[in-house]
Parts: C-alpha cells; sequence; structure tokens
C-alpha cells in the first residue's frame, strides 16, 4: 500500500547547487540541548556567565537554526560585559584566530565547525561586526533566516549607520523578499557613502518592486527603526477630529494613555511584574513584537528565569516573529511566481513550523502531564513528518477526554504513515466509539479513514460497513459514493 512520503526540494535560488543546511535534529537531541539551555539559564541567574557560555555555545553550535538558543547565548554575553560594547581587554588581537577559523570552516563548509568558531570570538567580543556578519552569511548558506536577521541586528545595534553591516543587511533583507527594509538600508549606506552606485541602483530597483507590491511593511524587524507612539497620537488625533462639532466640554486634566502609564510605572518599578505583563500584552495585541521583548527582558532581568508568564510570552514573540516572515514570503511568492520566490515561502514555513515545535516541546518538556501541550506537540511533530515522536505525544494526549476521539485519529494517521496498518485501522475504529454525537465532522472523518484504510486491506465487508454507514450520514462527503463503486468492482472481480 502506498503512503505518502515527503519530499525533498533540491531547488535553490542561488543556482543549481542544492543548499546545504544542518541536519535534522532528532527528539533525543532535542531534549538534551533543551536541558542544557535550561542549565545555562540557572547559570546566568548566578552569575556564572562563563560555565553558561559554554554551554550556550553548546546549543548554538549543534542547533544554529534556534533563534531561541541563539538570543540567549547573545544576551549572555552582553551581561557578562556589561553591555560595553567592546568586550574584553586586547579583544582586537584575541579574536584574529577565532575569525581565520571561522572562514576556512565556512569555505570549507564545515558548519558545525564555523559556528563553534563563530561562538569563540563573540566570546571575546560579542559585538564584532565581521564576526556576526560573517555568521550571518553562514546562516544564509544554511537557509536559516530568523537568525540570520539577528545576527544582522545585533550588528546593527552596535552602529545602525555602518556602511558595511547595512549593506549585508540590505543584501539579506532583499533576498528574503522583504523589499521595505532592504530599501532602508541601502539608504543608511548611501548616506554614509552619497556615490555608491550599489547602494542607488539598488534603492532604485527595490522602489519599483515596492510601487508594485501592497503590504509587507514591518520597519522594526531589524530592530532599527526609532520606536513611535505614533498610531497613538493618531488615535488621539482622529478623536479631535469626530469631537470637532460637539459642544466644548469644560476643561479637563488630559487623561494620560494607558500605556504612558503602564511604561512610566515599568520604568521606575522594574519588579513590578503585573504592569510589565500588561505593557508587554498590549504590545502583543498591536504586534509591536520588539517593544514587547525590550519589556519581557527587562522583566526577567528582574525577577529571573523562573517565571513561566513571561517565558511563554517571550516563545510567543518568537513563534509570531516566523509567523510574520511566512506572510511576508507569501505575497512575495504571490507576487513573483518565481521558483526562488517559491523557495523562499517553503523554508520560511519551515522554518516558521520548526520554531513552534521548539516552543511546544519545551511547554510539554515543562508540563508532562498537560494533554493540551501533549496535543499541539503532537500536531506540529506530525507537521514535520516525524511520525514515532508524534505517536509518543499524542498518546500522552489521550487523557484529554474532550478531544480524545480526535487525538485516536490523529494516532490513526500516524500509524498509517509509519505502515502500521492494523494500529492504524483499530485506532480509527476505536476514534467511532468514542465520536460524541455533537461532533458529527469527528464521526465522519473517522468512518472515511476506517473505510478507505480498510478497503486498501482488502477487508471489504470491514470497509462497506464504514463507508455505507457514512454515505447514509452524508452521501456527498468527499469521494465516499466512489469508494463504495470500488468496493463493489472488487467484490466482482474477486
Amino acid at each position: 500500500m502506498a503512503t505518502d512520503q515527503p519530499s525533498a526540494r533540491s531547488s535553490s535560488p542561488r543556482g543549481p547547487v542544492p543548499p546545504r543546511g544542518p541536519a535534522p535534529l532528532s527528539a533525543a537531541v532535542r531534549h538534551r540541548l533543551q536541558k542544557v539551555y535550561e542549565h545555562a539559564q540557572r547559570c546566568v541567574d548566578k552569575g556564572d556567565h562563563d560555565y553558561a557560555n559554554q554551554l550556550l555555545t553548546q546549543c548554538v553550535v549543534e542547533d544554529p537554526a534556534s533563534d531561541l538558543y541563539l538570543k540567549a547565548f547573545l544576551d549572555n554575553l552582553q551581561r557578562k560585559y556589561k553591555n560595553n560594547k567592546k568586550g574584553s581587554s586586547f579583544a582586537g588581537v584575541k579574536i584574529r584566530g577565532h575569525r581565520s577559523a571561522l572562514a576556512k570552516a565556512a569555505e570549507k563548509g564545515d558548519w558545525p565547525a564555523a559556528f563553534q568558531a563563530g561562538c569563540e570570538a563573540l566570546a571575546v567580543n560579542p559585538w564584532d561586526a565581521p564576526t556576526l556578519i560573517a555568521l550571518a552569511r553562514a546562516c544564509g548558506e544554511l537557509r536559516i533566516d530568523e537568525c540570520r536577521l539577528m545576527y544582522l541586528r545585533f550588528a546593527l545595534d552596535i552602529d545602525p549607520k555602518d556602511p558595511t553591516v547595512n549593506r549585508e543587511a540590505a543584501l539579506a533583507l532583499a533576498q528574503m523578499g522583504q523589499f521595505d527594509q532592504a530599501i532602508a538600508c541601502w539608504h543608511r549606506v548611501e548616506q554614509a557613502k552619497p556615490h555608491d552606485e550599489e547602494a542607488q541602483q539598488a534603492i532604485s530597483r527595490l522602489s519599483v518592486e515596492k510601487t508594485i507590491r501592497q503590504g509587507g511593511y514591518d520597519p522594526e524587524l531589524l530592530g532599527t527603526t526609532p520606536r513611535s507612539t505614533a498610531g497613538g497620537t493618531a488615535r488621539r488625533e482622529t478623536t479631535r477630529v469626530e469631537n470637532a462639532g460637539a459642544e466644548d466640554p469644560p476643561p479637563s486634566e488630559p487623561e494620560v494613555p494607558l500605556e504612558e502609564r503602564l511604561r512610566e510605572v515599568v520604568r521606575t518599578d522594574p519588579a513590578n511584574l503585573e504592569k510589565a505583563l500588561q505593557l508587554a500584552d498590549l504590545y502583543l495585541q498591536e504586534q509591536r513584537l520588539d517593544d514587547a521583548d525590550h519589556v519581557l527582558e527587562r522583566a526577567r532581568a528582574a525577577a529571573g528565569n523562573g517565571d513561566l508568564r513571561i517565558l511563554e510570552r517571550l516563545e510567543e514573540i518568537q513563534i509570531r516573529r516566523a509567523g510574520l516572515l511566512v506572510q511576508q514570503a507569501q505575497r512575495h511568492a504571490d507576487h513573483e511566481q518565481s521558483p526562488a520566490a517559491k523557495e523562499l515561502l517553503e523554508r520560511a514555513k519551515r522554518q516558521s513550523h520548526q520554531v513552534e515545535l521548539e516552543v511546544f516541546a519545551a511547554r510539554a518538556e515543562r508540563e508532562p502531564l498537560n494533554a493540551r501541550l501533549q496535543w499541539e506537540l503532537g500536531l506540529r511533530w506530525k507537521r514535520t513528518g516525524k511520525y514515532k515522536e508524534a505517536i509518543q505525544a499524542f498518546q500522552a494526549a489521550r487523557s484529554d477526554s474532550r478531544r480524545k476521539s480526535l487525538v485516536l485519529i490523529e494516532l490513526g494517521e500516524c500509524f498509517q504513515k509509519i505502515e502500521q496498518y492494523k494500529l492504524a485501522l483499530s485506532h480509527y475504529e476505536q476514534a467511532l466509539e468514542d465520536a460524541d454525537a455533537v461532533d458529527p465532522e469527528t464521526r465522519k472523518l473517522a468512518l472515511y479513514r476506517a473505510g478507505v484504510l480498510a478497503t486498501g486491506l482488502r477487508e471489504l465487508d470491514r470497509a462497506e460497513r464504514h463507508l455505507a454507514e457514512l454515505a447514509g450520514i452524508d452521501f456527498g462527503y468527499r469521494d465516499v459514493a466512489e469508494r463504495l463503486d470500488k468496493i463493489a468492482r472488487l467484490r466482482h472481480s474477486g
């Protein structure tokens, strides 16, 4: 019996050579790295930044696609050097050997060695722009878009006007379809080098794309656009216009907007966790992810890593950022209709799926008895084609009575994918026993899955029983009529 198998893509926007990427990590490796990461976070809280750096280096080297690990790695080094922007003493001399090792490893395509050397260089000076650019390029080769941007964001935080960093960021953003942000970077190159022909040509070319395409503008993607409260100001101005024709109310003290009140409380009392969370939630509602991230990191610095509310909101930011990249890549693909744009979209989707998988794996690890989290984790394992891992998660989710029949269907589909057909059929039939009458769609899906699989197994009586019941409920469901005709033909030919 044929089963669907995930297909490998070999096309690349950079040429005929397939993109090299990090090997997929097994569930055991992810579990081990998550434990290493959690131990590193405890070391950060204790002020043991050197040991935390060793642990987080291991995480980044083994899983260079994890923006969670990369962010923790860079944050720890910032704390170690008290954000002095220059790293250790004599960093310029100490870092040369690591830079050289990074360049040699990257030239050979030895990415673990490249990231190891890069992390060792940043341990000397985390603000070293050449190292950050080299690591961003390594991520570009591996098609790791979010981490590529994170290295470049960090480099731009050092000097937002640096023409070399802006040029690199512009090239990366243009390749990823983020034309508005790429233009902004090219403008900074042009300001630093007024006669730079490459910058002028790129601005002209990308401006054409900007006028053709609508949407996709995210000025804070690289964290270099000054934050503003323009949205709030606009809302207040709109209110004034709407009330212009009304009778003037008696003079009163102007009401301070909620955001400003919360910001003031958090500024004067960083340990006020409740207000910090309210402010972060306000920013999340408005999709101001960088602002939310800034507030939450300050709150975590004050409260430590033990508060799950902070951690879960930071995880939500990672999911939303990856989702925004998918939306922007989708718009680009819809407009371009080119193989490169489609590959970019697929890459963004894979990265988004990976981010969600890592987040829910960590949450399920923190709460192993939470059936809802196990359900969510199972869905994400299944979506990435890791059916055996999905089975384990779904089995742990069976205690949730509200979605037991759905869990059983998912288990059946996973067993079918790994060619355990009898197990799959038994789970579909168990789902029928548990399907609630108030959820007819779940019952119809279970009947269909059981009928189709039983047909493939040549258990025709069983298949006909399930599909006939389905036809009696909804004769127009999918291809149930054709399936019943097929069973009749099989009986006749047999």
